[in-house]
């Protein structure tokens, strides 16, 4: 084999998780190859999920206040129209510009980039569509794809995955939501300010299961303000025609309910993306789901490949991935490469945002641990007040021992951006007071984060 197919490392897969780990490599000195079988980089986060729905989020709320909220802040518009043409090209043009920001990176990097599909063969090699390479060490980052529910298979029209909801032609009169996670709450925000009802169905008893009972409720009330229904304990059971109308059926209590829609949006999770990957022919383990098993240094039981991201175990989120990346590339050149799973935020970008990290209250009670909690409202701060950002809190829960920020969760405008502080506190092992004594600038919706660490040793100074 010639040494323009042979690498130090071959990355499989171009989404957060390879491409970090590709660049990483490359920086510290490894011949690397990535292979990528979309002709775009960026993977599903920057080409059909986080970023083209995070464009879709924010102007959807731009047509929200222009709509709702413009007037009561002085400003006479008149008129509104929504023109989801140009919404789409901006998107598109959002999504093209990042994917031709990595591929400049990679390119001016030095780093090889190979098209097409890639398979293991054994022997440290690749087959990429007929072409071999070889690799002393393989980095498998092929994501994660949708899950399809066997009795309501996708069409692209009626039934639809979130790839087709980032992208429809027109605005549907009525919006079914399978699943309350954050793909359908943040979807199916974005079609409710443009006009669509939507009803929202989870099978769990909580909308956003990840969060605690108080957080949860919050959210479902505020979105119940913002027009759309909710459906929990409730098993869609399948969807049929009725005079020329389809309509989903469910099971609630017991009961059988039907819900007229144009279009049902089906987000029920996503599973590792691991067709046609060679796995079985090189004897590579898998557990139950399907995911990839990995030691703590993230070797798979065949010597030489690595899997990360959204194939391993743990949440599937492209920070996770990223950093998995980085850790992974310091590794294979001698360093010590490291990711702290304790303090991985997690965020649905709604409004108001929910940005959690650390364990929950909830958890905390199901585990056992004894726990202090501070809370502060929003509707207490300044800022918000000022801002018309008043829905929402802050949330510390902290050891009772020894004070030590276990958890964090936020509601509100920007939580995404505020939860790193209480990341950044929780990976030094900071305290509640740790926080609440953290200087912060006046007036700032982030004050409700110093505060709820003050108000876990009923010390906050703007709330009872």
């Amino acid at each position: 084999m010639s040494e323009e197919t042979k690498f130090d490392v071959a990355v499989i897969g171009a989404g957060p998780g390879g491409y970090v780990a590709a660049i990483r490599a490359n920086q510290l000195g490894l011949k690397t190859v990535l292979i990528e079988k979309r002709k775009k980089l960026g993977g599903t986060c920057l080409n059909v999920g986080c970023i083209p729905s995070k464009a879709l989020l924010h102007m959807s709320e731009h047509y929200e206040f222009a709509q709702h909220s413009a007037k009561a802040n002085g400003i006479e518009l008149g008129s509104v129209e929504l023109n989801l043409g140009t919404v789409m090209k901006k998107k598109d043009k959002v999504v093209s510009g990042l994917t031709g920001g990595i591929d400049m990176l990679i390119k001016k990097g030095g780093i090889t980039r190979l098209e097409g599909h890639a398979s293991l063969k054994g022997n440290q090699k690749i087959d990429i569509d007929g072409k071999e390479i070889q690799a002393t060490h393989i980095i498998l980052a092929t994501g994660s794809s949708i899950v399809e529910l066997p009795f309501l298979p996708f069409d692209g029209e009626k039934i639809i995955s979130s790839d087709h909801g980032i992208a429809l032609k027109e605005v549907p009169e009525n919006l079914v939501v399978i699943g309350a996670g954050a793909i359908g709450l943040e979807l199916g925000s974005v079609w409710a300010r443009y006009g669509s009802k939507v009803t929202v169905v989870e099978f769990l008893p909580k909308i956003a299961a990840g969060c605690d009972s108080d957080i949860s409720k919050l959210l479902e009330r505020e979105f119940k303000k913002q027009g759309m229904t909710f459906h929990t304990n409730t098993k869609v059971t399948g969807a049929k025609e009725v005079d020329g109308k389809l309509i989903v059926t469910a099971e609630k209590k017991g009961k059988e309910i039907e819900i007229e829609a144009d279009k049902v949006l089906v987000s029920v999770g996503r599973k590792p993306y691991t067709e046609n990957l060679g796995l079985e022919t090189v004897g590579v383990e898998t557990d139950e789901k399907g995911r990839v098993k990995v030691d703590a240094h993230f070797k798979t039981n065949v010597a030489g490949v690595y899997a990360i991201g959204d194939i391993i175990a743990g949440p599937m989120l492209a920070h996770k991935a990223e950093e998995e990346g980085v850790a992974l590339a310091e590794m294979l050149a001698g360093k010590a490469g490291h990711v702290n799973y304790d303090v991985i935020p997690s965020v649905i970008y709604t409004e108001p945002e929910v940005a959690t990290v650390g364990i929950s209250e909830d958890q905390a009670k199901e585990q056992g641990i004894d726990v202090n909690v501070g809370k502060f409202p929003l509707a207490a701060n300044g800022r918000a007040l000022a801002t018309d950002a008043t829905t929402g809190m802050a949330k510390i829960i902290a050891c009772a021992k020894t004070d030590k920020i276990l958890g964090g969760a936020i509601v509100a405008k920007g939580a995404s951006e505020m939860i790193s502080e209480v990341v950044t506190h929780m990976e030094y092992g900071g305290s509640a007071e740790d926080l609440g004594r953290t200087i912060h600038a006046h007036p700032t919706i982030s004050e409700a984060v110093k505060e709820a660490g003050l108000a876990v040793s009923k010390s906050a100074i703007h709330s009872l």
